[in-house]
């Protein structure tokens, strides 16, 4: 387990063409959490829902054959891993040989589980079953069409507020950034916030999710910060934040946290991804 700037991020590097597991490069989760002033128990839940759109492997007469990779894995984990490791990774099955789609499966499964340090569910949708990766918008009501005027670009939690009355609601907006905290490259994505408690200002709600616009911050860590920084500011009794972040070298990763439901199911994109 080594740091950011270990990595392959940023760095120019060969691409490989044969299978090497090596590459994934793992990075522990507790920095970033002790950072944010978590420990070893969370209050929450939930998993990073990872899509893997460029996965191509020979079959054993050497025909390729391609699926898009879809990855679940538990927020307990103790490990991320980094996304342009794991490109390369990926990579690296285009020139070699496979009994079967399952030896893939089994293969990356194993690999990911030794990576992240914990079991992670994998699955190949074959190209017969593509139509059922669908376009769809995050459910809620958007924040986007607020008209308000926006100053803070770094996170301030001290822009939310609520009220007394209590909601039972969910709010979704597309216009988060945030930056990779090694190369500086923007990443977008889109936000929904579901939650029962003290109803949240939704003006300051959309405040707080653009101050992220310059933060540096892996994907993981963001959501994680959303989700301390709201339970603490607005009391919610249930609380779920999920990011679904545009892709990035074939790859998407789309953190959730919640304290009450279980992630869903990672077969949709929205139109950006």
């Amino acid at each position: 387990m080594t740091t950011p700037g270990q990595s392959p991020l940023g760095k120019a590097v060969a691409t490989p063409d044969r299978y090497d597991p090596a590459l994934l490069f793992a990075m522990r989760r507790a920095a970033q959490r002790e950072a944010l002033g978590l420990g070893a128990t969370l209050p929450f839940s939930g998993a990073d829902l990872w899509t893997a759109y460029e996965l191509s492997w020979l079959d054993s007469r050497g025909k390729p054959e391609v699926a898009v990779a879809l990855f679940s894995v538990s927020a307990d984990s103790p490990s991320i891993v980094e996304s342009k490791s794991l490109k390369l990774y990926l990579n690296g099955f285009s020139q070699t040989p496979f009994k079967s789609p399952g030896a893939v499966q089994r293969t990356i499964a194993a690999d990911l589980s030794r990576a992240f340090g914990g079991p992670v569910e994998v699955e190949l949708v074959r190209p017969a079953e593509f139509a059922r990766l669908r376009v769809a918008d995050l459910e809620g009501e958007s924040l986007d069409d607020r008209d308000i005027e926006v100053r803070d670009y770094t996170p301030n939690p001290g822009l939310l507020t609520t009220a007394r009355d209590i909601a039972s609601e969910t709010l979704v907006s597309n216009l988060f950034k945030s930056n990779c905290p090694v190369t500086g490259q923007p990443d977008w994505g889109s936000v929904q916030i579901r939650y029962r408690g003290p109803r949240i200002d939704r003006a300051g709600l959309l405040r707080y999710l653009v101050s992220f616009r310059q933060h540096a911050g892996f994907h993981e860590s963001c959501v994680e910060r959303m989700f301390i920084e709201v339970l603490q500011r607005c009391r919610p009794e249930r609380l779920t934040v999920y990011a679904r972040f545009t892709r990035r070298g074939g790859i998407d990763i789309n953190p959730f946290r919640s304290n009450w439901e279980r992630a869903p199911a990672p077969d949709a994109r929205t139109a950006r991804q």
